[in-house]
């Protein structure tokens, strides 16, 4: 059996080099649908640091939800990530597991949906760019909704060019379908 897996990608240490490459090995997890736009967001925490790019990708995947969060975690593991009691340090990528179809499910470590998906604008977002009309398991509401909510506080910027890149190296086509 499959599920669609919405994925969220950050980076802020060569986001141009780690966030196409992440999205190379994710299409080793299961099959690409979709990859958002690529942001340039403000970094979030107490320390000033470079900000970051984010995305989305769309994944169906055969793995449960806790065998994706670990492969995910090998993933960042080979990228260079080095987790640290600092959960907004600086890093070569993170990628979360933000909703697993309508599952809804809280275990150590791994909460679904993700309830950064209600808060932040670079998660809501591009996650919405991907099923616009999905409705959040917890809340009902559209992504495109929550995203709508969430836009005008927001500071996020588009960024072509690494968007053309993700999308190549997740196999897709470079250009979103309209």
């Amino acid at each position: 059996m499959t599920e669609r897996a919405f994925l969220s990608l950050g980076s802020n240490i060569e986001p141009e080099r780690h966030l196409p490459l992440a999205a190379r090995l994710l299409a080793g997890l299961g099959r690409v649908l979709a990859a958002s736009t690529v942001y340039r967001n403000p970094a979030v925490g107490p320390t000033p640091q470079t900000d970051f790019l984010n995305a989305a990708v769309l994944l169906v995947t055969s793995l449960s939800p806790a065998a994706l969060r670990a492969e995910l975690r090998r993933l960042e593991a080979n990228l260079g990530r080095r987790r640290g009691p600092d959960k907004f340090a600086p890093r070569t990528i993170d990628i979360d597991l933000v909703l697993y179809g309508s599952h809804v499910l809280t275990e150590p470590g791994l909460a679904l949906p993700d309830p950064g998906l209600l808060t932040w604008a670079h998660l809501a977002i591009p996650l919405a760019e991907l099923d616009p009309d999905f409705r959040h398991p917890v809340t009902g509401q559209s992504l495109a909704a929550i995203a709508e909510r969430l836009k005008p506080d927001s500071a996020l910027t588009a960024h072509s060019g690494v968007t053309r890149e993700v999308r190549l190296a997740a196999g897709l086509n470079p250009a979103p379908e309209e």
